[in-house]
């Protein structure tokens, strides 16, 4: 079993062979749990918990249909949008 230290900042490190395991990359967070045999970490949920409310409030549209390049072409916009702007 692989073990680890805890370090004067309250790190841990988690031995690499369980990071890759799971998938984990740097950044991930996690929800800790202190149970009575000692702490549980749960990767955290990325997506905040969503209602069909939610969801449907976004459905309604009232306008011309659009066409399969013309959502492709907004998609394209918005990641343009999104970018920092080259130096």
């Amino acid at each position: 079993m692989p073990t680890t230290r805890l370090s004067s900042k309250g790190q841990v490190i988690i031995p690499k062979a369980v990071r890759e395991a799971h998938r984990w990359k740097a950044g991930q967070e996690f929800e800790v749990e202190d149970t009575d045999d000692g702490v549980l970490l749960r990767p955290a949920d990325p997506f905040p918990e969503t209602t069909l409310e939610d969801v449907a409030a976004s459905l309604p549209y009232e306008g011309p249909p659009r066409s399969l390049e013309e959502m492709e072409e907004a998609i394209a916009r918005g990641i343009r949008a999104s970018q920092p702007e080259a130096s």
